[in-house]
């Protein structure tokens, strides 16, 4: 907002000659405040206004995105960007008219205020939708419906099934900050969770032995376990979380900015057909482990899990 400008004149008026140079000076002024005024406006540009986030991107030719580095969802192998949710934004944004994908890794807890800051076009790492990142972020239509489970110590010595059974047991464990299973262990009075940065670092503290059970999604989990070589630990059966006697039934969805309205609207009418085919959902996703019980229900919607339902 510009400030007001406060003139004084401290000389009475002499002659034509000084009404002149005021003039002069006003205009200058008044000259200076509009040119101000239309760069800003230039340089404010909403997803309402006559272009839109999807026109900048085509003119581009690139996105931008967000990722976590969880695998099976978004994540780097051998400095190439993979995954999931990589591969099915590579497609709908391809259908889009936008061909190139780069990637940002960004901490789980910085994605949505990294998103809101406008480092990066959207969110891809299959994050859950939930009432409080309804308040902060916009998602798309449920992408991923996905399970819980534990990664444990070989053998599984304190016999942990679920989030239940860590609270009943005092065992130790790790959930990575702002995700949904760090979510759990808050609202379950789990004691004292180690709280993570990323995958690996969860996975390092049950192989190291300083904690008891790394919590994640079940396809994270089993694709670690199966795709690094010398890990020592086990996976737990998928659960369902219990909340307050409520079964959580979380999905993953990709993340836009609240006034990047057009873009979410036309990303979803893209994937809405995918993930109407089946066949080709998993020609996506397949690769990456994710099957047919993935592909969620489609009576579950956004709106739905924005109230928490």
């Amino acid at each position: 907002m510009a400030k007001k400008i406060k003139q004084t004149h401290t000389t009475k008026r002499r002659i034509a000659g000084d009404r002149r140079h005021v003039f002069r000076t006003a205009a200058a002024v008044a000259a200076t405040m509009i040119v101000t005024a239309t760069a800003l406006t230039a340089c404010t540009k909403t997803d309402t206004g006559s272009e839109t986030t999807l026109d900048d991107l085509r003119k581009a030719g690139t996105v931008t995105v967000a990722y976590a580095n969880e695998a099976p969802y978004s994540f780097d192998a051998d400095g190439q960007l993979t995954g999931g949710t990589i591969a099915l934004h590579r497609e709908v944004f391809r259908r889009l008219g936008v061909n190139e994908l780069k990637g940002v890794k960004t901490d789980w807890g910085g994605l949505i205020p990294g998103l809101n800051a406008k480092r990066y076009d959207l969110v891809s790492a299959g994050m859950s939708i939930t009432p409080e990142r309804c308040g902060q972020a916009a998602f798309s239509v449920p992408e991923i419906n996905y399970t819980t489970a534990l990664m444990v110590q070989p053998g599984n010595p304190k016999h942990l099934t679920d989030m239940d059974s860590i609270k009943r047991s005092g065992a130790k464990m790790a959930a990575m900050t702002g995700a949904i299973e760090a979510d759990y262990a808050s609202e379950l009075d789990i004691p004292d969770p180690m709280l993570v940065k990323d995958q690996q670092s969860g996975i390092d503290a049950v192989n190291s032995g300083r904690v008891d059970a790394f919590a994640l999604t079940a396809v994270s989990l089993n694709y670690a376990k199966t795709h690094t070589p010398g890990l020592n630990v086990e996976v737990t059966q998928p659960f369902i979380a219990v909340i307050d006697g409520k079964p959580q039934n979380p999905a993953g969805a990709t993340v836009f900015r609240k006034e990047d309205t057009s873009l979410r609207d036309a990303y979803n009418a893209e994937v809405k057909k995918i993930l109407a085919d089946r066949t080709e959902y998993m020609k996506i996703l397949g690769p990456f482990g994710f099957t047919e019980e993935n592909i969620p229900d489609p009576s579950l919607t956004t709106d739905r899990l924005c109230r928490g339902e």
